[in-house]
């Protein structure tokens, strides 16, 4: 198959979250596996992005803005995949990725621009996969503005939510703006939302297959408390939803070969480990104690990701000794505590506030454990990377955590892990005393180290069954493409 990945972030170009990760490795999945796989994103004012790729002749004419603007559009050939760039400063040599006012219009543009980048390239893709609502208004435009176009005849889509806490929204009035009529806002089944219109509803509504990143929130997002108010429209298009699990970049996250740690290791001879932690601990500028226990965290910090039940349990967890490192940035508030508490205890503290990837790779390898209590988690990349670094992660059940976490049985020596299910900070200091006991016990800790690193998390089991999706969406035939006013 002829495959179109559309997303708004990328590895090894841009990133904020794991969207870029999926984006960055389902393509190179694909392409082993025998399928024919391009890709394309926004041309960012970033170092990584306008260092690559080469400009392709001619430019794109993209009806917008009650007219018709033109983007240069920059190819990379350079890994498995070509990765498409839509060149348009006006809307994306900004500060920073997300978060503009003009957001909605930014990545409207965006999304038209992907459909003109398709007719130009003159090939026939046999599924356009989006994600998130930076696409979403896409399987809209083929609906009303492309209706009828030949280059899509044979064209389905697919939407992949990565988070539904991200909808897009914007003012109707932007509508013709944007090239749509004005009707899909307000008939029976349109973009209106709380008197808002969503690019994230549009790609629920339009797509004609919806899949997200895990199985376990496949379901959740269909319970009022985890769709934010789409979980109607998500039950009525149940037989449409799919969840896949993300995989791993063995190529990227694996302590056999990783460039970035002290020393190399794998589960045949794990004493590499203990010089990443050594190693791990100078950085942060700890004292070299390798027996204390070590919880390391990398992340957004955020209440969906858990930090407020964390900052509650955080001293009594530094009481039992822990060591406790946090790599991440976000909410002003929570990156003054953190410090705060880095100031009060920094003989076991170490925080980092922004992102290094180096950084994060050295605390995959160094730390004990992981600690990763999300309200909420789609799927969640780091419980799989610290498995196969033989970090035990610590996790609320929630999405894909509760996927790939097993709780380690003493007994039986079964398991991966540590997870809880009430969101409060009591339950996640249970998990954390437990995991501290097993530390200390040499033989159970190894059992478990072992366990973690033997599981396997690649990309090819996942992009098999995205295979078989794209694959069960073509075989639909030719449906209405065009929608009635």
């Amino acid at each position: 198959m002829n495959i179109l990945l559309a997303a708004s972030e990328v590895v090894p170009y841009a990133k904020t979250g794991g969207l870029a990760d999926v984006a960055g490795a389902l393509p190179k999945a694909l392409t082993r596996l025998g399928q024919r796989v391009s890709v394309v994103m926004p041309r960012y004012n970033l170092e990584a992005v306008l260092g690559r790729g080469e400009r392709m002749p001619g430019e794109l004419e993209v009806p917008f803005d009650f007219g018709a603007r033109r983007s240069a559009v920059y190819v990379d050939h350079s890994g498995p995949a070509p990765v498409y760039f839509i060149d348009a400063p006006e809307y994306f040599f900004r500060g920073k990725l997300y978060g503009e006012p003009d957001d909605a219009e930014r990545f409207a543009y965006f999304s038209r621009a992907v459909l003109e980048l398709v007719r130009a390239l003159g090939e026939q893709f046999d599924i356009i996969h989006l994600n998130d609502w930076m696409t979403g208004l896409i399987p809209l435009y083929l609906k009303t503005a492309y209706a009828g176009d030949k280059s899509f005849a044979r064209t389905r889509t697919l939407f992949t939510i990565h988070n539904m806490a991200f909808q897009g929204q914007f003012s109707p009035e932007l509508l013709p703006k944007f090239g749509l009529p004005g009707w899909v806002y307000s008939n029976d089944s349109g973009l209106e939302f709380y008197g808002a219109a969503s690019s994230l509803k549009a790609g629920l509504l339009f797509s004609d297959g919806l899949s997200t990143v895990s199985p376990r929130y496949a379901q959740e997002i269909q319970t009022p408390e985890f769709a934010y108010g789409f979980d109607g429209l998500l039950r009525a298009r149940r037989h449409d939803l799919v969840g896949i699990l993300n995989g791993v970049d063995y190529d990227e996250w694996n302590p056999a070969n990783d460039p970035f740690i002290a020393a190399r290791y794998a589960i045949d001879d794990v004493s590499g480990k203990r010089e990443c932690k050594r190693d791990l601990l100078k950085s942060f500028g700890l004292p070299e104690d390798l027996d204390r226990p070590l919880i390391g965290s990398i992340s957004r910090l955020s209440d969906q990701k858990g930090f407020d039940i964390v900052l509650d349990a955080a001293l009594p967890m530094l009481d039992r000794g822990a060591f406790f490192i946090l790599l991440g940035s976000g909410a002003d508030f929570f990156e003054k505590r953190f410090q705060a508490l880095r100031n009060a205890r920094p003989s076991q503290v170490g925080v980092f506030l922004g992102f290094s990837n180096e950084l994060a790779h050295k605390i995959e390898a160094g730390a004990d454990m992981f600690l990763m209590p999300s309200r909420f988690e789609p799927c969640g990349l780091n419980q799989m990377y610290s498995l196969k670094y033989g970090t035990a992660p610590i996790v609320r059940a929630a999405g894909g955590l509760d996927d790939t976490i097993e709780n380690f049985d003493r007994i039986w020596k079964t398991g991966n892990g540590f997870k809880f299910y009430d969101y409060n900070s009591a339950r996640l200091l249970e998990k954390v005393y437990e995991a501290l006991m097993v530390y200390a016990d040499r033989d159970l800790w190894r059992a478990l180290m072992l366990n973690g690193m033997s599981a396997d998390h690649s990309w090819e089991s996942s992009a098999q069954h995205y295979i078989e999706v794209y694959d069960g969406l073509a075989r639909r035939g030719v449906s209405a493409r065009g929608l009635c006013t």
